[in-house]
């Protein structure tokens, strides 16, 4: 029994076909990545050895066979020997004229959260930002004001009293630092895309952050060789990953740690544009760091401005790199547990020429 070749590869979900005995037929590419295994390994192989489903799905088979309906089954935990389990959304389906065969798809529920915390984080970027660039105006005045009467004030001062306005000055500076870092965030210029292969690209950032920020750090890299070139801005792009590298070093320590930084090809993810249209963002950048990981209460806000996790942050620096990334019609997610975090980016394909 076999599939139609083009549409079974075209799958943007991970797919197998089993047969009568729920021995696995065929599986698709996308379906080889999420299980991390070979087709060939895993053909003929009943399907409960190779794939532990958080569900009694081998009375489902038997119910879909026997009715002739598909069935779904929503939340569930879906991994492999390769792989840590995900969570994910089953359906099962008969397939028409083929028997008793059935079809079984997995959609992890990673890529709609993706999007989801994409959009969101887009969205409140643009709510606080605008909000801070509105204050930032009329904060500055007074600011202004401040600080030159505390200057005024130290001339008149002894040296024990003259800290305090010196304490009042330094924070004035520091503030005013802080609302210009701000605008400049608001006054990004819109990125100008061109093809740029991205390995250049990493390797310039990798350099760059080796002699300097992560020179405590071990880098590595994994290419995909035949990656094509993406379409972006290759100046702001060089800012996103190095923000991202200095994230994973500062999260090391002064102990050190590994940097990996992964690239490869996804096929399946695609982002709705403003438009209404959706694009395809297949160029995949992964930077790995083997820290501490992120605390939990972080994760779902790590993109929003002013939101930091280190002591002296500004916030300000994941939500450039995501608001960039937005700028692209890309995608920016993060995975942390203690020991791995892992920011991925998803570009889109720049056109052939």
């Amino acid at each position: 029994m076999t599939v139609d070749g083009p549409l079974w590869a075209s799958l943007p979900l991970p797919a197998l076909l089993l047969d009568a005995q729920d021995r696995i037929v065929e599986v698709n590419a996308a379906a080889e990545d999420f299980l991390m295994s070979s087709a060939k390994s895993l053909q003929g192989e009943p399907v409960f050895d190779r794939i532990f489903i958080d569900a009694p799905l081998d009375e489902a088979f038997g119910r879909v066979r026997t009715n002739g309906s598909p069935l779904y089954v929503n939340t569930v935990e879906v991994g492999s020997g390769n792989r840590p389990p995900e969570t994910c959304d089953i359906q099962v389906a008969p397939l028409v004229g083929a028997g008793d065969h059935v079809l079984l798809l997995m959609t992890p529920r990673q890529i709609a959260g993706r999007l989801q915390k994409a959009k969101q984080a887009r969205s409140s970027a643009r709510s606080a930002i605008g909000m801070a660039e509105m204050l930032g105006h009329e904060i500055k005045n007074p600011l202004a004001g401040i600080t030159g009467a505390a200057q005024l004030l130290s001339m008149s001062l002894d040296s024990a009293d003259r800290e305090l306005t010196d304490l009042i000055v330094g924070e004035c500076r520091r503030i005013v630092a802080l609302i210009d870092q701000v605008e400049q965030f608001g006054n990004l210029r819109p990125p100008e895309r061109r093809a740029v292969n991205l390995h250049d690209l990493l390797d310039r950032t990798r350099k760059s952050a080796a002699l300097g920020f992560a020179a405590h750090m071990r880098l590595k890299e994994e290419y995909d060789p035949s990656l094509p070139p993406a379409l972006v801005d290759q100046d702001q792009m060089h800012q996103v990953f190095l923000n991202i590298l200095k994230n994973a070093a500062e999260a090391a320590g002064p102990e050190g740690g590994t940097i990996t930084v992964r690239t490869f090809y996804d096929h399946g993810l695609r982002v709705r544009l403003g438009d209404g249209e959706t694009a395809a963002v297949p160029l995949q950048v992964e930077v790995i760091d083997d820290g501490p990981g992120m605390p939990p209460d972080l994760m779902e806000s790590i993109f929003d401005p002013f939101v930091s996790g280190k002591e002296n942050g500004t916030g300000l620096g994941l939500a450039l790199v995501s608001k960039i990334i937005s700028d692209h019609d890309g995608l920016i997610a993060v995975e942390s547990r203690p020991g791995r975090t892992a920011f991925r980016v998803s570009l889109p394909l720049a056109p052939e020429t």
